[in-house]
């Protein structure tokens, strides 16, 4: 007698709401917990690129927010100082399917509260706008040259030749909120182009993966084709990332890396978190990258003194001795995705004070 053997794939396909559904449960019970800020930060996060993205979630797989948004205003009324995160996670938790309307009455809260008003910095007031706005309130009427002085500082595309990681992501986060994450047509001038260029090119630089993928996006939502050679390297990464669950699981990881390269994916034409994921403890890691250049390039040019120039044509030779070959194609690549490398070279050399009369 024949008999049947039947054989189960050991790893089934996982459909997109299933992965959906794993990834708000894993952030939400089982990386971090209570009232920290970072469980906040990462919740905020994902949540945010599943509704730029339009993702649209059932109530079951939102399941593991429920707690949250049920206590939501005990949360924002004894935390006002997270209320950009907390006002974040409730007004996306209702756009992606949540059942309930809190949102609204908690942004006349903060706006009555005059929260935006405390903010420090004119980004963090911007973010307070866009989210408030989402409710129909202006949080800052007072303010209409916001939005002005934020279009002044991402014009300057020589602040964005030096190495400053904070600026450089204060201009990303600038272009999505200008441009209400791809939903408004953004035309920005020529300055405010080529910062983005500048602050990829020395995130490239660097192998700065999170930021070259932010510059990519933000190109795209000011109606910009990003270098090939920067999205080829932030998809091939992307599948590159590996997953580690349970015990082995470590949240001092990559998680944001991850969640940017498929946010990119999306907003380039395909699709965001494709990768298999489990309903637990998870955290997210890529392969050892690498030696970037960019180091490499400042301490050359730092020691070069008053041999230091701003012609790369001269600098070239000088710069790259030394260099292994992996850092050269690495520069190589850079200047062959930043049309205006030259440009950007005369302001990384920093020459101005010298040339200047003292």
């Amino acid at each position: 007698m024949s008999k049947i053997i039947q054989f189960t794939a050991k790893n089934p396909v996982q459909s997109q709401d299933d992965r959906y559904g794993a990834l708000v449960s894993g952030f939400a019970s089982n990386r971090r917990f209570g009232d920290d800020v970072f469980w906040l930060k990462e919740n905020a996060e994902l949540l945010s690129i599943l509704e730029v993205t339009g993702a649209k979630l059932s109530q079951e797989t939102l399941a593991p927010m429920a707690g949250f948004y049920a206590n939501v205003e005990k949360r924002l009324g004894f935390f006002p100082q997270y209320y950009r995160f907390i006002l974040s996670l409730c007004l996306d938790l209702e756009d992606i399917g949540m059942d309930g309307n809190k949102g609204e009455a908690l942004v006349n809260w903060a706006a009555d509260e005059g929260l935006a008003q405390s903010e420090m910095s004119d980004l963090q007031r911007m973010e307070a706008r866009r989210l408030m706005l989402r409710r129909g309130r202006d949080p800052l009427p007072a303010d209409p040259g916001l939005e002005v002085r934020m279009g002044a500082f991402i014009e300057r595309s020589e602040a964005f030749t030096m190495p400053n990681k904070k600026a450089a992501y204060e201009l990303t986060h600038t272009v999505f909120y200008l441009s209400e994450y791809g939903r408004k047509t953004l035309e920005l001038g020529a300055g405010a182009l080529q910062s983005l260029r500048f602050a990829g090119t020395l995130a490239w630089l660097d192998q700065n993966l999170d930021l070259v993928a932010e510059v990519c996006i933000a190109l795209r939502y000011a109606g910009q084709q990003p270098p090939a050679i920067w999205e080829s390297w932030v998809e091939r990464e992307m599948h590159s990332f590996t997953v580690q669950t349970g015990e082995r699981a470590n949240v001092q990881d990559e998680y944001h890396e991850f969640f940017i390269c498929n946010w990119l994916a999306s907003v380039s034409g395909g699709q965001a978190f494709t990768k298999r994921v489990a309903a637990e403890r998870m955290s997210f890691h890529r392969v050892p990258r690498a030696l970037a250049p960019l180091r490499t390039m400042s301490e050359c040019m730092f020691r070069l003194d008053d041999r230091r120039s701003a012609d790369w044509d001269a600098m070239r030779p000088l710069v790259t001795e030394g260099m292994d070959d992996a850092a050269q194609e690495v520069l190589g690549l850079a200047e062959q995705s930043c049309p205006d490398f030259d440009a950007f070279f005369a302001g990384f050399a920093r020459v101005g004070l010298r040339q200047a009369a003292i």
